[in-house]
């Protein structure tokens, strides 16, 4: 009768070791099952499910393997598997599988132990955890060096009610200042390829139109009205036109004023960076206005450019915008206007954007990720990032920090 096995390794990692216990296995012809491996500071885990077939001596196989162990420094534990265990993980194959990412500036045991105690409360199993952040060093270790983290978690299992398990990690997000993100693993997300971007408070760390009211001297009454749209206390469309109308007069020379100043919100370059070289496309879809979605065009290499257009007559802002404006709705139909002119899925495009007027296109994106948003648009988007730059999207997208191109 044929017996399997479950082999546990474990000790100090070095080149060889792997294929030495494979090399007896091999010597005795035996079938391997399932194998995983994970190694942390230099020592290594190794798991293998192998079956013993009838007539062969399991004995002597256990005495071959504990006696290479012995000599390999490794310690090596055998546990028995029945049949009907292994039956009831081969059903298991190819059930949906979810990936809980946490990110913040540094991950503690209390970050872990409270989001691995919803994890647990929802009946969901971990299978494993995988660290996409660099290695931190000792030398100058303070807080403030440490720049960004992130675990992610692969769990299995079916959640009885995924809303109150959302609002359970929302309040963990709230109370200790860490970011999770919940998203199923699937094709789609190892598979991206196009990603548009908000511009305002997104790409850049400012409202462009609360810039230019301060060169017009309106600053504080349009600076109050843009934080009411964002949000969502008043129509966009309307309040693009108030605020606008507050520009008249000035001179299109302060335009570029404007532009050399604007900061690039924290981690954009490297993400442009890392998107153009892994052949991404880019958009940026905004509710502000081309001649800077333009400026930045050329700054990060984005291949679309859309917002609203300012109409200027003699060298003059006329407080009035040109053709249709750039709300909500028409971001998320441009979305699927690149999409398809991409022949890209929606399936595959990330959205990235931090008001009440991105949640219609990160709602109709393959994954949308609220940046740094509003409360309303926070709660909302399925996705939220708030305590590390945009290069943290890269990874809800699977990247390590190690995968430089």
């Amino acid at each position: 009768m044929k017996e399997l096995l479950l082999l546990n390794i474990s000790g100090p990692d070095r080149p060889g070791l792997t294929a030495s216990i494979t090399g007896v296995l091999s010597s005795h012809l035996i079938p391997v099952l399932d194998i995983g491996q994970a190694v942390i500071h230099d020592h290594l885990a190794l798991g293998m499910l192998v079956e013993i077939p009838s007539g062969s001596d399991s004995a002597a196989i256990m005495k071959d393997l504990l006696f290479k162990a012995h000599t390999l420094g490794l310690q090596l534990t055998f546990t028995p598997v029945t049949e009907t265990e292994y039956a009831r993980w081969v059903d298991e194959q190819g059930k949906t599988r979810h990936l809980l990412s946490l990110l913040g500036r540094r991950i503690t045991a209390e970050h872990l132990g409270q989001v691995t105690a919803i994890v647990a409360a929802h009946g969901l199993n971990i299978d494993t955890i995988n660290r996409l952040s660099g290695r931190v060093p000792l030398e100058n270790g303070t807080e403030s060096d440490i720049t960004k983290a992130c675990v992610e978690f692969s769990v299995r299992g079916t959640l009885q009610n995924e809303a109150k398990f959302r609002e359970e990690l929302l309040i963990v997000t709230d109370t200790l200042g860490i970011d999770i993100a919940f998203q199923e693993d699937n094709i789609f997300r190892r598979n991206r390829r196009l990603v548009v971007f908000d511009m305002d408070s997104t790409v850049i760390t400012s409202e462009v139109i609360d810039e230019l009211a301060l060169e017009a001297g309106a600053g504080a009454e349009v600076a109050a009205v843009t934080e009411r749209a964002m949000r969502g206390e008043l129509d966009f469309s309307e309040s693009l036109r108030l605020r606008v109308s507050k520009l008249a007069g000035l001179d299109e020379s302060v335009l570029e004023r404007v532009a050399k100043r604007l900061q690039l919100t924290e981690g954009a370059e490297t993400l442009f960076g890392r998107l153009h070289n892994l052949g991404f496309k880019t958009a940026i879809l905004s509710g502000g206005f081309t001649y800077f979605g333009r400026y930045l065009q050329k700054k990060l290499n984005v291949d679309y450019v859309y917002a609203n257009e300012l109409e200027i007559e003699n060298g003059k802002l006329t407080g009035r915008v040109i053709g249709e404006v750039v709300d909500g709705k028409r971001k998320a139909e441009l979305l699927e206007h690149i999409a398809t002119k991409e022949n890209i899925r929606l399936e595959q495009t990330i959205a990235v954007g931090d008001g009440a007027n991105d949640l219609p296109m990160l709602a109709k994106a393959g994954l949308g990720i609220a940046f740094r948003a509003k409360p309303i648009v926070r709660e909302s988007a399925r996705q939220a990032i708030s305590t590390l730059g945009l290069d943290a999207i890269l990874y809800l997208m699977g990247f390590r920090d190690r995968d430089s191109v």
